[in-house]
């Protein structure tokens, strides 16, 4: 049964990530060039807007209204909200006129969508962790809850492969005139398979017990927030690493390495190497922690994005292309997995579960909010370094610093090694299975 969960998990999420990572792929190539054009100053303006409002401020409130419903009606009921908002907000994408059609209500339109992106993947984060945590048997829920995990990873190189195929196919007028909804169309299809799988998952049995026993909170994040503070404080500060670092090693570098002069198939090519070994190493990550404890696990990840963090970006500004691809596997398949990866179990052993749901979604989305909103002052951070990235590298090290003091102040949560009590405690035999 276990199997089934962890596969159906990661596909739930693949799905979500997928809809959330088309965008800012499609940004790339033709939103600017259909819904954003540069002879407009204010469409122009919505370019920054409608890209990174909706990541770094619609998530944090999807994530805390999601964690509210998990806690009070079932993990499973907001994940299917949630892949149903996602998924329908990117199909609408495929359908919609652009700029020349309907002038500025095209980038208007997918400014709101980017918003329900937003939305719908902070609220989809806590609960899909929870659903696998809390099946998990107690020694293996490190790993168990990594699957969860590669679903980021694995969405975020799904449509760099459907857009390559996409452009290297098709021709440019073509692709520009309708290629390029073929992705978002596609993604209905991604949404039935998720939804049916979904529908097919049994409720958490912790938050069963809990409803049975009739211990609901009314107001699980208030609550949360009352009792849980120490816990809320570190979890975002050991949090902050982590986005820092995906921000940063899979989007940031891409746009330095551009105006550095490095050709786009070779960040491409470097950036596939690297989060396909990510998938490897996540689970293997989340093994580790089950043996030798979560915080040893953890710490490692955000040591060495601290260390991978100057060396890497000084390929990219000495135009080592031929080693960037090496740097990029130091930060992502190592630094940010080792974290990520145990992450789901870390994170849920922390809170109790009538208010999980609501502790871990405030960590997730809070912490989340905090370190990539920082990367939004990458662009003056390049700036004042004459094009040089030492500034904005030292920003990404103070996080990791940050996040080091943070991890190793919260308690060891794996069951084995730890001394204070399971949150989550055993799985019922059945789920084991």
């Amino acid at each position: 049964m276990m199997r089934r969960i962890a596969i159906a998990s990661c596909i739930g999420t693949t799905v979500e990530w997928y809809d959330f990572f088309i965008y800012a792929t499609a940004s790339a190539l033709v939103f600017n060039k259909l819904f954003f054009p540069t002879s407009d100053p204010l469409v122009g303006s919505l370019v920054a807007l409608g890209t990174y409002a909706a990541g770094f401020f619609a998530r944090p409130v999807g994530g805390l209204l999601f964690g509210a419903i998990g806690d009070r009606y079932g993990r499973k009921q907001a994940l299917v909200i949630t892949l149903l908002i996602v998924g329908i907000a990117t199909f609408v994408i495929g359908l919609m006129p652009t700029y020349n059609e309907i002038g500025i209500w095209a980038p208007l339109a997918l400014l709101f969508i980017r918003l329900l992106h937003g939305f719908g993947i902070g609220g989809e984060q806590g609960n899909a962790i929870l659903i696998m945590c809390e099946h998990a048997p107690s020694p293996r829920r490190g790993f168990f809850g990594s699957w969860v995990q590669i679903g980021a990873p694995a969405g975020f190189v799904l449509p760099l492969g459907i857009f390559a195929l996409l452009t290297s196919t098709l021709s440019e007028e073509a692709f520009l005139s309708w290629g390029w909804r073929i992705p978002f169309l596609l993604s209905i299809l991604l949404v039935g398979i998720g939804l049916y799988i979904r529908l097919q998952l049994t409720e958490s049995p912790l938050f069963l017990e809990m409803r049975k026993r009739r211990a609901e909170d009314s107001h699980p994040l208030v609550e949360v927030v009352r009792t849980q503070k120490r816990e809320l404080v570190l979890g975002c500060g050991s949090k902050l690493a982590e986005s820092i670092a995906f921000t940063s090693f899979a989007v940031l570098i891409a746009a330095y390495a551009a105006s550095r002069g490095v050709d786009r198939p070779t960040m491409t090519t470097a950036m596939l190497i690297a989060i396909l070994i990510e998938l490897v190493t996540l689970p293997l990550f989340g093994l580790l922690s089950d043996r030798i404890g979560r915080k040893p696990v953890y710490l490692f990840g955000a040591a060495c994005v601290l260390i991978a963090t100057f060396p890497v970006f000084g390929l990219v500004y000495a135009r080592m292309d031929g080693l960037i691809w090496l740097g990029l596997v130091a930060a992502l398949a190592l630094g940010h997995s080792a974290m990520y990866g145990p992450q789901a179990a870390f994170y849920s052993e922390l809170f109790p579960t009538k208010v999980r749901a609501s502790g871990v979604s405030f960590v997730q989305q809070i912490g989340a909010l905090i370190g990539s909103a920082g990367t939004l002052a990458a662009g003056w951070l390049l700036e004042i370094g004459d094009g040089t990235p030492w500034y904005l590298c030292a920003y990404i090290a103070l996080g990791c610093v940050i996040t080091l003091i943070c991890a190793a102040k919260l308690p060891e949560t794996a069951p084995r090694l730890s001394r204070r009590e399971d949150l989550i405690g055993g799985a019922p035999a059945a789920a084991h299975s």
